[in-house]
């Protein structure tokens, strides 16, 4: 008859060597599945925001980590994934979504500045919002430095510029050549691509009807123009 003690015997003696190997479960070793999991869903919730699936968005992510991050810090994730497209089929598709995005937030844009006129209407309709210079042709901004800008909507190379040159310390005057007269496009403008209202209220940066004023340069070149006074003629910068 086999002895009753030897299987106890052996678990016992496995279990004291696997013991002795091993690590004890604390609450700082326990692997943790939470991190990812939460990365997860925060990837799931961008992509939603944007219309992409998660690997678009995770994608997004690890371009940004790169050259074009470096470039280009503050692209949104349709553009970026829309000039690293690998396929024209792509690029018509982030283009598309990125048309659909820009007009759902130009209506928004415009609702909440509609209300924002209504609210000044009732509330403060004796006092100005906006100074603009007279509407003739001449140009004639401060002749203390300040360097001025033509832009026009629809004009990303114009944008851009727009935002570098606020960047910096100095004051401008921005003038936009197809604004019709219409205060409103110029606020919608500037609201659609960052102007700071506080830069604007001080008088560091000015916004302005072209009215003309671009052709009077009779310069030459795509808009945007960066143009400054050099001896009393008005120059474009390069």
């Amino acid at each position: 008859m086999r002895p009753r003690h030897i299987v106890p015997a052996l678990i016992v003696l496995l279990t004291s060597s696997l013991a002795q190997g091993a690590e004890p479960l604390t609450a700082g070793n326990i692997p943790s599945r939470e991190r990812p999991m939460s990365t997860e869903r925060a990837d799931e919730q961008h992509a939603r925001d944007w219309e992409l699936s998660t690997e678009e968005w995770v994608r997004y992510r690890a371009l940004m980590q790169g050259p074009l991050g470096i470039y280009s810090p503050n692209l949104d994730p349709l553009t970026a994934l829309g000039i690293e497209a690998r396929s024209d089929q792509e690029r018509q598709r982030y283009a598309e979504l990125q048309v659909e995005a820009e007009a759902h937030r130009v209506e928004k844009l415009l609702a909440y500045q509609r209300a924002y006129d209504d609210a000044w209407q009732r509330l403060h309709a004796n006092m100005p919002r906006v100074i603009l210079p007279d509407a003739g042709p001449a140009f004639s901004p401060a002749s203390n430095g300040r360097v001025a800008i033509f832009v026009k909507d629809a004009c990303p190379p114009c944008d851009q510029t727009t935002l570098r040159l606020q960047a910096t310390a100095m004051g401008f005057d921005i003038y936009v050549v197809d604004s019709h007269a219409d205060d409103t496009r110029i606020r919608a403008w500037a609201q659609r691509i960052g102007i700071d209202p506080a830069k604007v209220r001080s008088g560091q940066i000015t916004l302005n009807h072209d009215s003309g004023r671009w052709q009077s340069l009779n310069l030459q070149g795509d808009l945007p123009a960066v143009v400054h006074q050099v001896g009393g003629q008005w120059q474009r910068q390069p």
